[in-house]
C-alpha cells in the first residue's frame, strides 16, 4: 500500500515539474522557428 502511495506521489511530483516544464520548452521552439523563418 505505502509503495503505491508513492509512486502516486512520484508521479504527481514529476507531473507537476514536468508539464510546465514541457509546455515552456513547446513555446521556446515556436519562438526560435518564428525567429529563424523571418
Amino acid at each position: 500500500m505505502t509503495g503505491t502511495r508513492r509512486t502516486w506521489l512520484m508521479v504527481l511530483a514529476w507531473g507537476w515539474v514536468g508539464v510546465p516544464f514541457a509546455y515552456g520548452v513547446y513555446q521556446l521552439f515556436l519562438k526560435l522557428a518564428q525567429l529563424f523563418s523571418g
